[in-house]
């Protein structure tokens, strides 16, 4: 894995995004993370690259992990357009764009920005629209032990223990935190208007779901996929709301496969 950094130019100012590599070849994957912060996608980074010919560019959303976050990217539809300028910087073409929770709502409203760059989207188990008698669970009044229990089909393979943590770590979480309820918004990781754009959404786009998650559950995770014209729903049993932690081993063929079958740029035989 390498990590380099980038100097972003939008209208609104300049933005430093971080951003890891894993892979030397293959089709360019952007895999954007959840609230958990950037930890929550990096193993699985390196598990697709080495499985599958990949290139997985993995940033960090500014504000999390450490970085800085400028003052005017506040909302997700920003941060959306912050990744679009990422794309044309990199200047990928034929991405395969993978977003997991508020990564997952990140690149829904990505998606529903156009452009020529991106082929595919999957969104795994993602929050942002508002969908009635469907709601996302209130992460910022659980502890962790509790959200552990909402989160996973498993929770005892996944036990938090606050007390193993460092100063650092415990000041990271705190700012990954903090960097998450700007991102969330005032209706707590919805945004009524979302609905709206997805309808406008034109690249092939799957919602793939962990059957096991209490954060959001499986009826939401449909009524995103009726959001998105044509889009494809997928529900994996035995996982929850973050498969590439629990079954990597069960997310990896969903993603790869739909991606490869969406591909804009196929080799000529």
């Amino acid at each position: 894995m390498t990590t380099s950094t980038h100097t972003l130019t939008l209208d609104q100012g300049t933005v430093d995004v971080s951003v890891s590599l894993d892979g030397q070849q293959g089709r360019p994957f952007l895999l954007l993370h959840g609230g958990g912060g950037p930890q929550t996608v990096t193993p699985f980074a390196g598990f697709l690259a080495q499985q599958r010919p990949a290139r997985v560019f993995t940033p960090v959303h500014p504000g999390f992990g450490g970085t800085a976050r400028p003052e005017w990217l506040s909302d997700v539809t920003t941060l959306a357009q912050v990744y679009a300028e990422l794309l044309d910087t990199l200047d990928l073409r034929d991405v395969a764009v993978v977003g997991n929770s508020i990564g997952g709502w990140i690149a829904a409203e990505l998606a529903a920005l156009g452009g020529d760059r991106i082929s595919s989207v999957t969104l795994v188990n993602a929050v942002g629209i508002h969908v009635p008698g469907h709601p996302v669970a209130d992460t910022f009044s659980l502890t962790p032990v509790e959200l552990s229990r909402l989160s996973f089909h498993d929770p005892a393979k996944f036990r938090f223990d606050p007390s193993t943590l460092t100063d650092v770590q415990r000041a990271v979480m705190a700012t990954n935190r903090a960097a998450l309820q700007v991102y969330s918004g005032p209706h707590a990781m919805t945004d009524p208007t979302l609905a709206d754009r997805l309808a406008k959404i034109t690249c092939p786009t799957l919602v793939a779901w962990g059957a096991s998650d209490q954060v959001v559950d499986a009826d939401y995770g449909r009524a995103y996929a009726q959001a998105v014209p044509d889009a494809e729903f997928r529900l994996m049993e035995g996982t929850g709301h973050m498969p590439q932690t629990e079954t990597p081993e069960q997310l990896l063929p969903v993603l790869w496969d739909f991606a490869d079958s969406h591909t804009t740029d196929r080799p000529q035989h």
